[in-house]
Protein backbone atom coordinates (compact mmCIF):
# COMPACT_ATOMS: atom_id res chain seq x y z
CA UNK A 1 0.00 0.00 0.00
CA UNK A 2 2.76 2.15 0.49
CA UNK A 3 3.58 2.49 -2.91
CA UNK A 4 0.06 4.73 -3.76
CA UNK A 5 0.12 8.04 -4.96
CA UNK A 6 -2.83 10.11 -4.81
CA UNK A 7 -3.78 12.66 -7.49
CA UNK A 8 -4.86 16.35 -7.52
CA UNK A 9 -8.45 14.93 -6.88
CA UNK A 10 -7.65 12.78 -3.93
CA UNK A 11 -7.53 9.13 -6.07
CA UNK A 12 -5.23 6.95 -4.84
CA UNK A 13 -3.20 4.67 -7.87
CA UNK A 14 -0.46 2.84 -8.14
CA UNK A 15 2.27 5.11 -10.22
CA UNK A 16 3.90 1.82 -11.33
CA UNK A 17 0.98 0.70 -13.64
CA UNK A 18 -0.40 4.35 -14.15
CA UNK A 19 1.74 7.24 -15.73
CA UNK A 20 -1.00 9.80 -14.49
CA UNK A 21 -4.33 9.14 -12.25
CA UNK A 22 -6.80 6.19 -14.02
CA UNK A 23 -9.55 7.81 -12.91
CA UNK A 24 -9.71 11.45 -13.84
CA UNK A 25 -6.47 11.48 -15.55
CA UNK A 26 -4.73 14.05 -12.92
CA UNK A 27 -0.72 13.75 -12.66
CA UNK A 28 0.28 12.49 -9.09
CA UNK A 29 1.04 14.41 -5.97
CA UNK A 30 3.62 12.81 -4.06
CA UNK A 31 2.96 12.18 -0.56
CA UNK A 32 2.90 10.13 2.73
CA UNK A 33 0.00 7.73 2.64
CA UNK A 34 0.96 5.05 4.95
CA UNK A 35 -1.02 5.27 8.21
CA UNK A 36 -3.94 7.09 5.51
CA UNK A 37 -4.47 4.27 3.48
CA UNK A 38 -4.19 1.58 6.10
CA UNK A 39 -7.30 3.71 8.18
CA UNK A 40 -9.46 4.18 4.40
CA UNK A 41 -8.54 0.60 3.51
CA UNK A 42 -11.05 -0.45 6.31
CA UNK A 43 -13.96 1.23 4.80
CA UNK A 44 -12.28 1.53 1.26
CA UNK A 45 -13.59 5.39 0.04
CA UNK A 46 -15.36 5.86 -3.60
CA UNK A 47 -12.08 6.43 -5.34
CA UNK A 48 -10.35 3.37 -4.12
CA UNK A 49 -12.64 1.44 -5.30
CA UNK A 50 -13.58 2.10 -8.20
CA UNK A 51 -12.73 0.48 -11.53
CA UNK A 52 -11.84 -2.65 -9.88
CA UNK A 53 -12.72 -5.83 -11.12
CA UNK A 54 -16.11 -7.15 -9.76
CA UNK A 55 -16.61 -3.37 -8.23
CA UNK A 56 -20.14 -1.76 -7.63
CA UNK A 57 -19.20 1.57 -9.98
CA UNK A 58 -21.61 4.58 -9.90
CA UNK A 59 -23.42 4.99 -13.04
CA UNK A 60 -21.22 8.39 -14.25
CA UNK A 61 -17.97 6.42 -13.65
CA UNK A 62 -19.10 3.27 -15.21
CA UNK A 63 -19.96 5.63 -18.39
CA UNK A 64 -17.26 8.03 -18.00
CA UNK A 65 -14.59 6.31 -16.43
CA UNK A 66 -14.72 8.97 -13.55
CA UNK A 67 -16.84 9.71 -11.05
CA UNK A 68 -17.02 13.98 -11.73
CA UNK A 69 -18.34 15.96 -9.08
CA UNK A 70 -21.78 17.20 -9.31
CA UNK A 71 -21.95 19.61 -6.16
CA UNK A 72 -20.34 20.68 -2.93
CA UNK A 73 -20.99 21.11 0.58
CA UNK A 74 -19.08 24.35 2.52
CA UNK A 75 -18.65 24.46 6.20
CA UNK A 76 -19.69 28.09 6.79
CA UNK A 77 -19.90 27.08 10.72
CA UNK A 78 -17.99 25.03 13.29
CA UNK A 79 -14.54 23.50 13.25
CA UNK A 80 -14.46 22.60 9.86
CA UNK A 81 -14.91 26.17 8.73
CA UNK A 82 -14.13 27.47 5.26
CA UNK A 83 -13.39 23.59 3.73
CA UNK A 84 -15.06 22.17 1.20
CA UNK A 85 -16.61 18.83 0.37
CA UNK A 86 -16.88 17.62 -3.33
CA UNK A 87 -20.19 15.53 -4.01
CA UNK A 88 -20.42 12.83 -6.47
CA UNK A 89 -23.15 11.04 -8.17
CA UNK A 90 -25.35 8.64 -6.48
CA UNK A 91 -24.99 8.86 -2.19
CA UNK A 92 -22.60 10.39 -0.32
CA UNK A 93 -22.06 9.51 3.08
CA UNK A 94 -21.13 11.98 5.41
CA UNK A 95 -19.22 11.85 9.31
CA UNK A 96 -16.15 11.83 10.92
CA UNK A 97 -14.28 8.86 9.32
CA UNK A 98 -11.81 8.74 6.51
CA UNK A 99 -13.42 6.18 5.22
CA UNK A 100 -16.58 8.47 4.50
CA UNK A 101 -16.98 10.34 1.37
CA UNK A 102 -17.87 13.29 3.16
CA UNK A 103 -15.10 13.29 6.50
CA UNK A 104 -15.32 15.94 8.29
CA UNK A 105 -12.84 14.90 11.47
CA UNK A 106 -13.23 18.41 13.66
CA UNK A 107 -16.38 17.95 14.54
CA UNK A 108 -16.48 15.47 17.58
CA UNK A 109 -19.95 16.01 17.63
CA UNK A 110 -20.09 14.24 14.22
CA UNK A 111 -20.75 10.61 14.36
CA UNK A 112 -17.78 8.06 13.06
CA UNK A 113 -20.02 6.97 10.58
CA UNK A 114 -22.76 7.47 8.42
CA UNK A 115 -24.34 10.78 10.03
CA UNK A 116 -26.34 11.69 7.20
CA UNK A 117 -26.61 10.84 3.15
CA UNK A 118 -26.67 13.42 0.15
CA UNK A 119 -27.50 11.95 -2.90
CA UNK A 120 -27.50 13.13 -6.55
CA UNK A 121 -29.98 11.18 -8.83
CA UNK A 122 -28.60 11.78 -12.08
CA UNK A 123 -31.73 10.34 -13.73
CA UNK A 124 -33.73 12.99 -12.79
CA UNK A 125 -30.89 15.85 -11.97
CA UNK A 126 -32.11 16.14 -8.34
CA UNK A 127 -30.03 16.14 -4.82
CA UNK A 128 -31.53 14.77 -1.29
CA UNK A 129 -30.61 14.89 2.21
CA UNK A 130 -31.12 11.53 4.27
CA UNK A 131 -30.76 10.94 7.76
CA UNK A 132 -28.54 8.59 8.92
CA UNK A 133 -27.93 5.55 10.71
CA UNK A 134 -26.13 7.87 13.68
CA UNK A 135 -28.05 9.33 17.08
CA UNK A 136 -27.19 12.82 15.98
CA UNK A 137 -29.87 14.44 13.96
CA UNK A 138 -29.98 16.20 10.99
CA UNK A 139 -31.26 19.90 10.05
CA UNK A 140 -32.51 21.61 7.08
CA UNK A 141 -32.69 24.79 7.18
CA UNK A 142 -33.17 24.86 10.90
CA UNK A 143 -35.81 22.15 10.17
CA UNK A 144 -35.32 18.31 11.57
CA UNK A 145 -34.85 15.58 8.97
CA UNK A 146 -36.18 12.55 9.96
CA UNK A 147 -37.45 11.43 5.61
CA UNK A 148 -35.78 12.04 2.63
CA UNK A 149 -35.56 15.75 1.96
CA UNK A 150 -35.01 17.37 -1.57
CA UNK A 151 -32.31 20.02 -1.27
CA UNK A 152 -31.99 23.20 -3.46
CA UNK A 153 -29.10 26.05 -4.13
CA UNK A 154 -28.00 27.59 -0.82
CA UNK A 155 -29.84 25.37 1.43
CA UNK A 156 -28.33 25.14 5.11
CA UNK A 157 -27.32 21.33 6.44
CA UNK A 158 -26.59 21.59 10.08
CA UNK A 159 -24.75 18.45 11.81
CA UNK A 160 -23.33 18.24 15.21
CA UNK A 161 -21.79 22.11 15.84
CA UNK A 162 -20.69 22.10 11.48
CA UNK A 163 -23.13 24.13 9.20
CA UNK A 164 -22.82 23.44 5.27
CA UNK A 165 -23.74 25.23 2.47
CA UNK A 166 -24.83 23.29 -0.13
CA UNK A 167 -23.77 24.08 -3.78
CA UNK A 168 -25.10 22.14 -6.93
CA UNK A 169 -23.02 22.03 -10.14
CA UNK A 170 -24.82 19.77 -12.02
CA UNK A 171 -28.56 21.56 -12.72
CA UNK A 172 -30.53 22.61 -15.12
CA UNK A 173 -27.73 24.58 -16.61
CA UNK A 174 -25.42 21.58 -16.64
CA UNK A 175 -25.85 17.61 -16.77
CA UNK A 176 -23.38 15.19 -17.10
CA UNK A 177 -24.90 12.70 -19.38
CA UNK A 178 -25.57 16.02 -21.74
CA UNK A 179 -22.11 16.44 -22.29
CA UNK A 180 -20.72 12.79 -23.45
CA UNK A 181 -17.48 12.15 -25.11
CA UNK A 182 -17.90 11.82 -28.32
Amino acid sequence: MDSLTRCNNGHYYDPQKHSSCPYCGVQNLDIDIGKTMAKRAEGTPRGAAAGGEGKTVGLFHKKLGIDPVVGWLVAVEGPERGNDYRITSERNFIGRADNMDVSIPGDETISRENHAIVSYNPKNNSFRLFPGESRGLVYLNEEEVITPAQLKAYDLIEIGETKLKFVPFCNEHFQWSDNKKE
